[in-house]
């Protein structure tokens, strides 16, 4: 099976229907990924579908939590802290296209190159700021992160670059006076996103 093809396919059983612009963006993200994956190690997972699943449809599952919540997308300022090779920002990138301005932080200098690359060879508008999350100083409508540490270490940086929403992806509990969202999706199960208003 084309790669192409196992994208339309895995998107669409979990109920996204891409044009065929956001699968080509998919597609050639995937072999980008891939081909720097072997020089810079930029992700652990190396199988197409797992990348799919775990990397893409993942990051766009955000959608649904923002859409469940009526946090309204258009012309909202989103930043995706350690952003690593692009998850979640690329992927919602292509998703929502200019309907959001996105900025990615990244600290290593490796995944920043392959961010700006990856940007020019999709066509795709976004900043990135190559740096620590700490040394940040802005403010952002919603701010994103995945995988990034412990929630006590990590949420006051977050706090601290964000004007309205905190969105974290992890985990199985939520903690006390988050509101959340599950994921359910045939190839997500049991996924919870927290989302906390900024105070």
């Amino acid at each position: 099976m084309s790669s192409e093809r196992l994208i339309r396919e895995i998107f669409q059983r979990n109920g996204f229907s891409l044009s065929e612009e956001q699968i080509k963006s998919f597609d050639i993200y995937l072999k980008e990924l891939k081909r720097w994956n072997k020089v810079h190690n930029l992700t652990a997972i190396e199988e197409d579908e797992e990348i799919v699943i775990r990397h893409f449809l993942d990051s766009v599952s955000v959608s649904l939590c923002l859409e469940e919540k009526g946090v309204k997308v258009d012309g909202l300022s989103l930043c995706d802290v350690g952003s690593g090779a692009g998850f979640p920002g690329v992927p919602l990138k292509i998703y929502y296209k200019d309907r959001i301005e996105l900025t990615l932080i990244e600290s290593v200098a490796k995944k920043c190159a392959f961010l700006e690359y990856i940007k020019v060879k999709l066509g795709l508008s976004y900043r990135v700021i190559c740096k620590e999350a700490q040394k940040v100083d802005e403010k952002f409508d919603l701010v994103v992160c995945r995988a990034l540490g412990k929630l006590k270490d990590i949420l006051p940086i977050l706090d601290r670059l964000s004007k309205k929403y905190i969105l974290i992806m992890k985990g199985a509990t939520v903690p006390e006076g988050y509101d959340y969202c599950k994921i359910d999706l045939p190839d997500i199960k049991d996924y919870i996103l927290f989302l906390a208003k900024t105070r």
